[in-house]
C-alpha cells in the first residue's frame, strides 16, 4: 500500500518531529559518495571539483502539477525529483556528482512521507555514484520539492544546445512517449498497463550517455522533458537550423500501441510531445559512429530554426510550457 502522506494513524506529523528532528530522521537514511567530502550538518557541504568547474542545474516539482501523492508514492516522487535534475547534468556531457534539496511541505504531513522521499533522492543519486549532500526545510501548505544537481566535466567542454551543424546526425538515447502514455493512463481513472504506469512514476534514465556522447563529439544535446519536438525546438533555435525528424525511426511498443487505441489517443503524441521520460538527444557529424545506447532518428539541414517530420511540420502538439501547459 501506498503512503501519500496524510498520517499513519499514531497521530504522527512534521510539525510534532520539528525542523531539526526531521533532518536528523532524513539525513540518516542517506548515503555518500566519494564526491562528498563533507556532507549535511554544517552551514554548507563540500563537493570535490577536480576539473574545477561544476556543472549546475536547478528543478522543482509542486505537488497537483508535477505529481500526485495519490498516484505515485513518496520513493517515487524522490525518484522523479532526482531524475529531472540528473539528467540535465548528463545532458551537459558531464557526470553527476551531488544534490542539494529544498523541501517545503505542510505541517501535517506524515514523517515517513520526508523519509520515504528522501529514500528515493538516495537512490536515484546512488545510480550515478551522486550523493545527497545538503538542503533546507520549511512549512509550506503547497508541497513543493526543488532540487540542485551539480556535475564534473572530466576536463571536457560542455555539450550545450548551439553546437548543431546542417549535415549532423539526429540520435536519441533512451525511450519517449512511456511517461506521457503513464500520465494519460493515471488522468483517466486507470492504473495499468502497469510498465506504462511505472515509467511515469520512476522514469529510466539513460545517464552514462550523456558523458559517452560528448566523448564521441556529440556537437549539440538536451535532455528531453518537456516533449521531443519542444527540447529539439530549443536546439534548433539556439543553432540556427531545421532539425527533420523521421518518423519511422521511432517504434509503438505493443503496450503503447494497446493503451493508445483504448484511450483514443495518437501513439505518436506521446512519443514526439511527452514529456518527464528524460531521454538524451544530441547530434553528431555524419561521419562520427554513434556511441552505444544510441540510435538515428533524424538529420540536421540548414533552414528555419524548426523541428519538423519527414520534412513537414508537425500537427499536434509539440510539448509542455509551464505557462501554458501542452502547445
Amino acid at each position: 500500500m501506498r503512503n501519500d502522506g496524510a498520517g499513519r494513524g499514531d497521530g504522527m506529523t512534521v510539525a510534532g518531529v520539528g525542523e531539526f528532528g526531521l533532518i536528523d530522521r532524513v539525513t540518516a537514511r542517506l548515503s555518500y559518495g566519494e564526491s562528498c567530502l563533507l556532507g549535511p550538518g554544517d552551514d554548507a557541504a563540500v563537493v570535490a571539483a577536480p576539473d574545477r568547474r561544476v556543472v549546475a542545474s536547478t528543478d522543482v516539482l509542486v505537488e497537483g502539477r508535477h505529481f500526485r501523492r495519490d498516484w505515485s508514492g513518496a520513493r517515487d516522487v524522490g525518484h522523479r525529483a532526482a531524475a529531472a535534475n540528473l539528467a540535465d547534468i548528463a545532458a551537459m556531457g558531464a557526470t553527476p556528482t551531488a544534490l542539494l534539496v529544498a523541501l517545503c511541505m505542510p505541517a501535517e504531513l506524515d514523517p515517513a512521507w520526508a523519509e520515504e522521499l528522501a529514500d528515493g533522492l538516495g537512490a536515484e543519486a546512488a545510480r550515478v555514484g551522486a550523493s545527497v549532500v545538503g538542503g533546507d526545510m520549511s512549512a509550506s501548505p503547497t508541497l513543493t520539492i526543488a532540487v540542485t544537481a551539480l556535475g564534473d566535466l572530466a576536463g571536457r567542454p560542455p555539450v550545450v544546445r548551439s553546437g548543431a551543424r546542417p549535415g549532423d546526425v539526429v540520435a536519441l538515447a533512451g525511450r519517449t512517449g512511456w511517461a506521457a502514455a503513464g500520465y494519460t493512463v493515471l488522468s483517466r481513472g486507470f492504473r495499468t498497463p502497469r510498465l506504462l504506469v511505472e515509467a511515469f512514476r520512476r522514469p529510466e534514465v539513460p545517464y552514462p550517455a550523456g558523458p559517452a556522447a560528448a566523448r564521441a563529439g556529440a556537437t549539440a544535446m538536451i535532455d528531453v522533458s518537456d516533449g521531443l519536438l519542444a527540447d529539439l525546438g530549443h536546439v534548433a533555435t539556439a543553432s540556427r537550423v531545421t532539425i527533420d525528424l523521421t518518423r519511422d525511426a521511432f517504434e509503438v511498443p505493443r503496450q503503447m500501441r494497446d493503451a493508445a487505441q483504448a484511450l483514443g489517443v495518437d501513439p505518436y503524441s506521446w512519443i514526439l510531445a511527452g514529456g518527464d521520460d528524460h531521454a538524451l538527444a544530441a547530434t553528431f557529424p555524419a561521419d562520427a559512429p554513434l556511441p552505444e545506447g544510441w540510435r538515428p532518428v533524424g538529420r540536421v539541414t540548414a533552414g528555419a530554426a524548426e523541428v519538423t517530420v519527414d520534412g513537414e511540420g508537425y500537427e499536434g502538439p509539440r510539448g509542455w510550457d509551464h505557462f501554458r501547459r501542452a502547445e
